[in-house]
Order: C-alpha cells, then structure tokens, then sequence
C-alpha cells in the first residue's frame, strides 16, 4: 500500500484541466408543481471531500450550495403532487403505459446529454473514482431501458382476457399515489433512480429528496425533468429531512416510501405518518455481508474477490464484503495473500488512472473508522498490513484487523468504510451461527471447490439471506435479479421487474360472461375508450 504522505492531496494546478469542476455551482432553484422556482433562502455549503494543498494548508474544495428548502415548501410540494395525481384520477394515472414510456424515453435522451456535467459533480462530491463514477450514470441509462422493456412485457402479458367460472376479466397494475423518494450518498443517482424511475412509469407522482451527500449533481437534470414530464408528476425537496420530510410523512398523504439509508431513519419515517397500513415501504438498508472461505478454496480467486468485495468504492456500499471467515486451516495464507493485495492498491485523488481507494465524503469518517479500529486492536486484535488504517483528512489506507471476535464491535456493526475484519474458524457452524444471529440478512458469499460442501450450505443460507454468492464477491447486479434482503437488510424486493410490482398492485375489471357485458367490454375495446381494458400491443 502507498503509504498516504503530505502531498497526497494535489495543489489546484496539478489537477487536469479537463478533470476541474465548474464550480460554485449555487443552486438555487427547485422544481415544483412543473416548474423551476427560485429560492431567496438559506443555503447548504457543500465541499468537496477532495482537498486542494494550499502551501502546508489542506482545505476541501468548495463546490457550491444548494436550498434549505421550509416545511411550507415541502407542503406545497406534497399539494402539488396529490393534485397531479388526484386520487389515481390525474392525466398521469389515467395515461396510457404506451404514453409514460414515451415521457420517461424523452427524459432519458434528455439526461444523456448531460452526462460529463453529472459525472463530473458525482466524482467530486462524494469522492467516486472516474471510472466508477461514468459506470454509475451509464449504468443507470442502461436500468432506465431495461425498466422501459420489462414493462412493456409486463402489459403484453396483461392485454388478454381471463374467463373463470363464468367471470370475465381483465388483470392489470395500478399506481399507488404519492411516492417519497429518497436515495443514498454512495450510489446517489443510480439507486435512487432505481425507485424513481419505476415509481414514476407506474403512474405515481413523485417527490424526490436528494441524499445528504450528492445532492449538486442533480441539478442538471431539473430542467429533464421539468421538460419530460407533465406538471407536477416530478417535484424535489432539498434541506434537512426533519425540516422537510416530516411534515410530508405525518400528513398521511404519502402512499409509499421509497427510502435507502439506515434502519433507524427508515423506522422514524414510518412511524410518522398516521395511517400504517395505507403506506406501502421499499426499503434498503444496512447489510453485514459475510464471507465463508473453505479450507479447499482456490485462494487467489477467495482473495481477489475479497478485497474487491471489500473495498470496492472503500467499502461504502452496502452489498460490500464486511466481514470475513477464513478456515484456521488457510488463515496465514489468506493473510499473507491478502495484505499483498492491499499493497497494490493506489491510493490517490478519483481522476487519477486505476485508482483504488478514494477520499471518503461523510463528515469525520476516517475518526469513526479509527474507533473500530482502536476497539479492535484493545481486544486483542492485529493490523496485518503495514500503514493499516493510517489517514489524513478525509482520505484513509485499509486497515485489515485480526483476528476479530463477538467482544469488538466491528464484528457485529456494520462498518460501512475500509476496515476489514478477518476470523477463523474451525467448524461452519461458527460463520452460520453468526448469520442466523446477526440482525442483517442480505448476501453471502462462498468460497471453495467442494460442490457438496457447498451444496450444503446454500440449502441453510438461501432461509437466513436473500442471495447466495458462489467464488465471487457480493453485488447487486445484474439488475434483472432480485435484490432485496431480511432483517433489518430490506423491505420490498428491487429489480427491474420487482420494483414495476412493488410500486404498484393488482387490480382488475371484471363482469359476469353474459351476452349483455360481452357487448360493452367489446365496444369499449372497440372505441378504444379504456387505457386500462385494452388489448392493445405495445411493440
């Protein structure tokens, strides 16, 4: 590992001109009720967590501000979405799936032009490598179209009728109302496109919140946004969530919130609004992850994927490898294999060619990673790699801790940055006793060549968590597949396919099969009358 010195940080002119922000960027506008409003209020700093050398000075580069938005503004974006949906009787409800696919294709070509400006602001507001940074927004173009064409499937599949004992129907998905989208820091335009895109092809209206963390990078698509969709179907709120969530949640009048964050915000969310079973949660939360290597694993193979597993955007994603089971029997080797690893890795600024580790956006995160840390090591804990956990500022080296037991915290909390916990064990029922009790139930992953062995340990996991990972590290992708999770890991089940279902329901027209009904139904379909009973085709 490159050990982090004092001109880790660059001076401004050594940083590529074609890699400089166009900043400030001070916003000050938001959109609501179809159109873009001008804020006279208070406003957020946001810095970046790169910090420019100023002599022996290091500051974080000041990028601009964006609205601190009142709980009235907020209200008023709550009226303005309620009125476009009106109680499902909205122009956007009522369209036709043909017509929402038509606005969400026009906002799609419309957020493509705007890609270097989107991507430049997300590699500097939350300290996202370049490569990852592009791979994010295109990444996202890519789940849009999938999302376009998994619908139209969806309704193909539903422009037939049913008769069942003597009953005629016709089975379709309807919105559900007002959706609250809210997504995270670390993926903050792909995961939060993730909800907002099939919340809103659905036929709900939207109000979108930003994360803390990533919030610029979004101002570029307010005028898509603005463009592509009819009047107030999209509307944003900026500011502190207490300032301007809650009063959106305790007026009972959000039908489903679409939040990805930690538990505890979601549980203080949900229960704010008055009305519990008319608000429909999609939910991603915290996850522990664990890996299980086998004593017979190919173990260039178990560690190349841990260490991407683990470090992957410094461990800041939920589906990261958090925690590691090494056989007793291969320990040294891992170690030795794996610290060699770590001692490849780049340490650098997120323009920078193959850069690994990155500096980290939350405030004090490398302090907290420091008390995980300290924690471990007072519990009899080793840093196996040379300059583990060594920082300065907002950037920090991979500490890689063991051996690591129940007594120190980061065994059980989820660390969520670079510090990688390793325990041995001698039997499974060590790494499995430790899934079946951990309040996380997301992925697993399995490392090893034994198929019996693996065999018999997918039949147990698949009951404690939501994805089984075999020889490779944990992910969400590709996006076709579920990705959801138990515990306090999810609610709601995220994929292409699954998120049309679960912002929307089942719903259906139907009548007894006389010669009287079939007459209606046929001029209805006839005189194309109905967007709902329809046997149109969408190609």
């Amino acid at each position: 590992m490159e050990r982090i010195v004092e001109n880790i940080y660059p001076e401004k002119n050594e940083i590529p001109k074609e890699h400089l922000p166009d900043v400030p960027l001070l916003q000050n506008e938001y959109l609501l009720d179809g159109e873009l409003h001008k804020w006279e209020g208070k406003t957020q700093d946001v810095y970046s967590p790169v910090c420019i050398r100023k002599g022996d000075q290091l500051e974080k580069l000041f990028l601009g501000s964006y609205p601190l938005l009142t709980a009235k503004v907020s209200e008023e974006a709550l009226e303005a979405a309620s009125t476009a949906y009106n109680n499902g009787m909205g122009d956007w409800p009522l369209m036709s799936v043909q017509e929402r696919i038509r606005h969400v294709e026009k906002f799609t070509f419309l957020m493509k032009e705007k890609r270097e400006e989107v991507v430049k602001l997300l590699m500097w507001e939350i300290g996202k490598s370049l490569k990852d940074s592009r791979k994010e927004f295109d990444r996202t173009v890519v789940y849009i179209q999938d999302t376009i064409d998994a619908l139209k499937d969806l309704d193909r599949k539903s422009s037939r009728f049913e008769i069942r004992e003597g009953v005629i129907g016709q089975i379709r998905r309807a919105p559900l109302g007002v959706v609250l989208c809210m997504g995270p820091f670390n993926y903050p335009l792909n995961e939060t496109f993730t909800t907002l895109i099939p919340a809103l092809i659905m036929g709900n209206t939207v109000i979108f919140k930003p994360p803390k963390y990533g919030v610029l990078l979004h101002q570029p698509l307010l005028e898509a946004f603005k463009e592509a969709f009819p009047r107030a179907v999209v509307n944003t709120v900026y500011g502190d969530g207490k300032e301007v969530v809650g009063p959106l949640m305790t007026s009972g009048r959000i039908n489903v919130l679409a939040f990805i964050g930690s538990s505890k915000v979601a549980d203080i969310l949900k229960k704010q609004h008055p009305d519990p079973h008319r608000l429909r949660s999609v939910l991603g939360l915290e996850a522990k992850n664990p890996a299980i290597v086998l004593s017979d694993a190919d173990l260039e193979l178990a560690v190349e994927e841990s260490v991407l597993g683990a470090l992957s955007y410094n461990g800041q994603r939920c589906t990261a490898l958090k925690i590691l089971f090494v056989h007793q029997d291969i320990i040294d080797d891992y170690l030795e294999l794996f610290k060699k690893k770590l001692d490849q890795m780049k340490v650098g600024m997120p323009w920078e060619e193959d850069v690994n580790i990155t500096p980290l956006p939350e405030d004090n995160k490398t302090a907290m990673m420091q008390q995980y840390i300290d924690d471990a090591l007072e519990n009899g804990a080793t840093l196996i790699n040379e300059n583990g956990g060594s920082a300065q500022k907002t950037i920090m080296n991979p500490a890689l801790l063991y051996p690591v037991h129940r007594k120190m915290r980061i065994y059980h909390e989820e660390q969520f940055g670079p510090v990688i916990p390793v325990v041995a064990f001698e039997k499974l029922e060590e790494p499995l006793d430790y899934i079946i009790h951990s309040k996380y139930g997301q992925q697993v992953s399995i490392f090893g060549e034994d198929a019996e062995k693996i065999a018999a340990l997918i039949d147990p996991l698949v009951n404690q968590l939501c994805r089984v990972n075999i020889n490779s590290q944990c992910q969400r992708g590709p996006d076709t597949f579920p990705f959801t999770g138990r515990k306090d890991s999810a609610e709601g089940t995220l994929s292409v396919s699954d998120a049309l279902r679960v912002f929307s329901i089942r719903s259906l027209a139907a009548a007894k099969a006389n010669d009287r009904n079939k007459q209606i139904i046929t001029k209805i379909l006839k005189e194309d009358k109905s967007n709902f009973l329809s046997t149109d085709f969408i190609f």
